[in-house]
């Protein structure tokens, strides 16, 4: 588990540029680039808003065996919670683990992100 990842923002029309130039062997990826790419700080701030983020707290310190379990344990619905874990997962900040019965664990894979932001250029 990472505990911190670096979070860059980029429009889509930037990371599209930036993946095609990657698979064109053009350019590669830096170890001090971002991990994980937002496309607004809008974007970033509701997927890391503060439910979200106690809703992370709560999965990394209890452990919930499902969603079912991670429902009792944070008070919100399944609906929402799968919705929010969805969003996580494809920025990676979450794993959801198959489990027993077709149930699903979440496991945190970030604990922390660090962030450069250029305001002007």
């Amino acid at each position: 588990m990472a505990e911190k990842t670096k979070v860059g923002i980029a429009t889509h029309t930037e990371l599209r540029e930036r993946a095609l130039q990657i698979a064109r062997g053009e350019r590669r990826r830096l170890p001090d680039e971002p991990q994980i790419w937002f496309t607004s700080l809008e974007s970033l701030a509701k997927v890391l808003s503060e439910p979200n983020r106690r809703l992370l707290r709560i999965i990394d310190e209890q452990h919930p065996a499902s969603l079912a379990e991670l429902e009792v344990m944070s008070g919100r619905k399944a609906s929402n919670l799968s919705r929010t874990l969805k969003t996580m997962s494809q920025y990676g900040l979450v794993r959801l683990v198959p489990g027993k019965r077709g149930s699903v664990a979440p496991e945190v894979l970030v604990r922390g992100v660090q962030m450069d932001l250029s305001i002007v250029g």
